[in-house]
């Protein structure tokens, strides 16, 4: 399906077109159109690729898909919500929604305890589109609910007042069309080497080259609904990897660590004779089967047979070993008949090259026989829907090659096993699979939260959620025999819905490994132990037991706390306990999606240590919709985030929060005012005594958001206690000298500087960092920060490498809150 119906909103008594697109050999020309699932008559509608409603009454709302389908198969398009408003009817609201923010914690509490503000915002509606847009499959301009009115707020803290921009109106305008950005590094699954100037196909079109450390950007199609890569090296050590890329449809990059396979050392086979070849044997494993070639099966492309000496790798992904899920291609899926892509659970993977001796020319097969051994399979009902598959490169969906039919034993040691044996033809180079469809399938609600608190409005939109289902061993759950399938999904507002494998009867049938990223960031998973708290993990009881939840750690302290496990136990839909999430039937996923935040989920959070961020314009860097073009915005340009960090030295026995306050510093419409405040905690350096380092955020000297003249940022650096300013980087001191005006550092207590417009470099104590993905750009700078180099990436701090300014710290710092009071209540002079 090349082009989906999209979304539209109409009010009664307009009109509406919905239009798709399908490809294939033959060329489909048979169009089905579905309102909520029933086919609609097409000679009511009259309807081809195009379907055209007019007169719209209220009762047409739903949602429209259509099918596609020739003598070869079909497929279906994503559904497409039509809502049609009543005459008068407002699509957006005037007033704003609720939206929290954390107030700095100098700030008083609320009546509630609260230190959280309301400062609104306006959901990313579609609004009515106008008749202009009324008909023909081209895109629509469209509009959507956004902010038409800001106003100033100011809030008492600590005796001073604190600005805040608040949403005071929604309307609608024209919707804003972030970029879609997927963002990683390729390399290696066993040695981590990066994949060097490889190619990227996206379908059968080459888009570029990963880079020299094997980092890769692909700039996502308007109205892609399944992002399909492939990365090809050039020096053939490795398995074409055919990956499927999740991506944040409400714009911004998403981070993906993408593995390939190398690729296995050929052999010498000789043409003329039958050869087998194991499949899986590594490890001291019995093989999962096995590939047998008859004499005279190796072909040239013209179709002479090849009877020579045969280079031939087989290489293949054996399920059984865990580590190789992240290596495996595509998502493990298929179109079924009727066009709907559904799951396969996989027992293994090969790839084929087979090359003549001398000369290296690529060969083809004539028949060759696939053998499977039956033991491998540990699912009785699996045996009679085993199948062979082949993985299309473009479409990233696997294609169905044959069945595997029970056969008599193999030879040698062997004869006594059983085998399912199927045929297929190397014509091209392609993965080839053995796999059952497997229709016992749920999914599975997940949230992930800016912190452990696991506040509602403190979600995070743009996580990468994935999921590797498993098939344990009877009896030991933690334990598994292999992996079957695995899938990943991008966080919304509201969280993810991730497919799984489950089972009613056996509620450990089926489990599943769990983790998150973001921006290349692992999240922590809710603690199992010491005592499996359903408050924390988000599950009630008794169905929280019947899951099995355990954390990564839990038996074992020592290991990380970033995945978590459950088995998929299938809800009984006559048991009130298991009627709310977080395992939903396939059916259902629509309830899923929709589930309210107290409803039961399961949880990530993000690990923040003393980290805290303050916007005087409200900004969710995982959600760019709610970005607003200001004066005072934090970020000026929404399709490109610049992240800048000042590294900080400290002497002195402890950890101290150290602050950075942002004000206009020449601009005339933001000179004097407040753009954000940002606090962290000094890290400790490990080798260094009594010295900790601190990477401090600051804002970005440049142009605003109007782009006619760049703001030199007036940048205060304020750690806390008793400190007083010792030492600041000479190349940097010498730079703001000869870039006028000069900040005034009378106060030894702090650093001032009107921040460089250039981007200087660890040579400064500057680092700076462009992406589309603003917490991208963050963690990457704060790596290098931490390392003290323009291009490295540490987690452990080496405070006197690559600094800015270094402070020295007397006394036991006071507490943070304390301090900053007696910061803000100080009289100006001071």
């Amino acid at each position: 399906m090349v082009l989906h119906p999209k979304a539209k909103v109409r009010v009664a008594g307009q009109e509406v077109t919905f239009c798709c697109k399908a490809s294939g050999t033959p060329v489909p020309k048979k169009y089905y159109w579905y309102h909520n699932g029933t086919l609609l008559e097409r000679k009511v509608h009259r309807y081809g690729s195009r379907l055209v409603l007019r007169g719209l009454a209220p009762e047409q709302a739903g949602t429209y898909h259509c099918k596609a389908s020739t003598e070869a198969g079909a497929i279906k398009s994503a559904p497409a919500q039509l809502t049609v408003l009543a005459q008068g009817q407002q699509s957006c609201k005037p007033e704003p929604e609720p939206s929290l923010v954390e107030l700095p914690s100098e700030c008083p509490q609320d009546a509630t305890g609260s230190r959280y503000y309301n400062v609104g915002r306006c959901p990313p509606a579609p609004c009515a589109g106008s008749l202009a847009d009324q008909s023909g499959c081209g895109a629509e301009a469209g509009r959507c609910c956004g902010v038409r009115r800001m106003e100033m707020r100011e809030i008492p803290c600590a005796g001073s007042l604190l600005p805040v921009k608040v949403v005071a109106e929604c309307g609608c305008g024209p919707c804003t069309q972030p970029r879609i950005l997927v963002q990683g590094r390729v390399t290696a699954a066993d040695t981590g080497e990066p994949l060097r100037f490889g190619q990227i196909f996206l379908g059968g079109r080459k888009v570029g080259f990963t880079g020299y450390k094997g980092s890769f950007t692909i700039e996502v199609p308007p109205d892609t609904q399944r992002l399909v890569a492939r990365f090809v090296d050039r020096q053939q050590r490795f398995v074409d990897a055919v990956k499927v890329l999740p991506f944040n449809r409400r714009g911004g990059a998403i981070y993906q660590e993408v593995k390939m396979q190398r690729k296995k050392e050929p052999v010498d086979l000789d043409g003329s004779r039958s050869n087998a070849i194991p499949l899986g044997e590594a490890s001291g494993r019995e093989p999962v089967g096995e590939l047998i070639l008859p004499a005279g099966a190796f072909l040239r492309p013209s179709g002479e047979v090849f009877r020579g000496t045969v280079k031939a790798s087989v290489t293949f992904l054996d399920p059984r070993d865990m580590v190789t899920a992240s290596a495996a291609s595509s998502d493990l899926s298929f179109a079924n008949a009727e066009g709907e892509i559904v799951p396969l659970r996989t027992y293994g993977m090969f790839a084929v090259d087979f090359r003549e001796g001398e000369s290296g020319a690529v060969l083809q097969t004539g028949p060759v026989e696939v053998r499977m051994d039956a033991g491998q399979v540990q699912m009785p009902e699996h045996l009679q829907k085993m199948k062979l598959w082949s993985l299309n490169p473009e479409t990233g969906l696997w294609e169905e090659e044959g069945d595997l039919r029970p056969a008599g034993g193999s030879r040698g040691k062997r004869e006594e096993r059983t085998f399912l044996v199927g045929n297929l033809e190397v014509r091209e180079r392609r993965l080839f699979n053995l796999d059952v469809p497997e229709d016992r399938r749920c999914f599975v609600k997940v949230r992930a939260y800016s912190n452990e608190k696991f506040n509602p409005h403190e979600q995070l939109e743009g996580v990468v959620i994935s999921l590797i289902n498993l098939e344990p061993q009877p009896g030991y759950p933690a334990n598994p025999r292999a992996w079957g399938r695995f899938d990943s999904v991008v966080t919304g507002p509201n969280g993810a819905c991730l497919p799984a494998f489950c089972d009613g009867q056996r509620p450990d049938a089926y489990s599943a490994y769990v983790t998150a990223t973001l921006g290349g960031e692992e999240l922590e998973a809710a603690a199992s132990s010491p005592k499996l708290n359903p408050n924390i993990v988000g599950v009630s009881q008794p169905y929280l037991g019947k899951l099995g939840y355990r954390r990564l750690d839990h038996d074992d302290p020592n290991l990380k706390k970033t995945a978590f496990q459950i088995n998929v136990a299938k809800p009984d839909p006559n048991n009130v306990d298991e009627t709310n999430g977080p395992i939903y039937p396939y059916r259902s996923l629509e309830e899923c999606e929709k589930a309210p935040v107290s409803a039961n989920h399961l949880r990530f959070y993000r690990v923040e240590v003393d980290r805290y961020e303050y916007n005087v314009v409200p900004f969710k860097e995982s959600d760019l919709t709610s970005w607003t073009g200001d004066y005072l915005s934090w970020w000026p340009n929404p399709q490109e985030f610049r992240a800048c960090f000042i590294k900080v030295q400290i002497e002195g026995p402890q950890e101290y929060m150290v602050r950075s306050r942002n004000v206009g510093g020449s601009h005339p419409r933001t000179r004097g005012q407040l753009y954000g405040l940002r606090d962290i905690r000094s890290v400790r350096d490990m080798l260094l005594e009594s010295t900790s380092g601190a990477c401090v955020e600051f804002k970005c000297s440049g142009m605003l958001f109007d782009q006619s003249l760049v703001d030199r940022t007036l940048v205060s650096i304020i750690p806390q206690g008793s400190c007083h300013r010792t030492s600041v980087n000479s190349l940097l001191r010498e730079y703001l000298s000869r870039h006028p005006p000069v900040a005034e550092n009378n106060h030894t207590a702090a650093f001032t500087m009107l921040a460089p417009v250039d981007p200087l470099g660890h040579n400064y104590g500057i680092y700076t960092v462009t992406d589309q993905n603003p917490r991208l750009a963050k963690e990457i700078a704060i790596g290098r920060c931490f390392d003290g180099t323009s291009d490295g990436f540490s987690r452990e701090m080496k405070a006197d490498a690559g600094t800015a300014v270094t402070f020295t710290c007397q006394e036991r710092p006071v507490g943070r809150e304390s301090f900053f009071q007696r910061l803000l209540t100080a009289p100006a002079e001071a």
